[in-house]
């Protein structure tokens, strides 16, 4: 696991560390299905059926921020519109995001809370330099580059 919960004050959200861009959206999506779980869901999750499919969303180039917030949206949006809950995800970057999704029905999660919206409030998506320490807060640890950082918050 490379990603945290990050409780706020009114609504949640995620850290997440990883070694790559694409990467990094692949623990951010992860995150977010995680927060939506019941803990009953959460253990039965991998019993369901589960089935792939491929996803493109626009990429933003040299705006990763942009691209991780489309990418929460497309998410949220196949589990509430097309009622696919998004279990795992391979990712590959270019002009488009690409991503070889495993789904399982969404009307057979149980979910423990519902995310209105991705919000761009103390939105960050960035590369980390070799050396560079992000400095973790809460229950999120500290990270120390090379890689890739982001913090996204939820409106519940």
């Amino acid at each position: 696991m490379s990603w945290w919960v990050l409780p706020t004050t009114a609504d949640i959200g995620v850290v997440c560390f990883a070694n790559s861009p694409a990467r990094l959206l692949e623990e951010a999506a992860l995150g977010l299905q995680h927060i939506l779980l019941s803990d009953e869901a959460t253990k039965s999750l991998d019993s369901n059926l589960r089935h792939t499919s491929q996803w493109t969303i626009e990429a933003t180039e040299e705006r990763e921020d942009l691209t991780l917030v489309r990418w929460l949206e497309e998410v949220l949006y196949k589990c509430e519109v097309d009622r696919q809950f998004l279990v795992d995800c391979q990712i590959k970057l270019g002009e488009e995001l690409q991503a070889q999704v495993s789904w399982v029905d969404a009307d057979i999660i149980e979910r423990e809370i519902e995310v209105k919206a991705v919000t761009r409030h103390a939105l960050e998506c960035r590369a980390v330099a070799q050396g560079e320490i992000i400095p973790g807060e809460q229950n999120v640890p500290d990270f120390e580059g090379p890689g890739w950082f982001c913090k996204v918050i939820f409106d519940i």
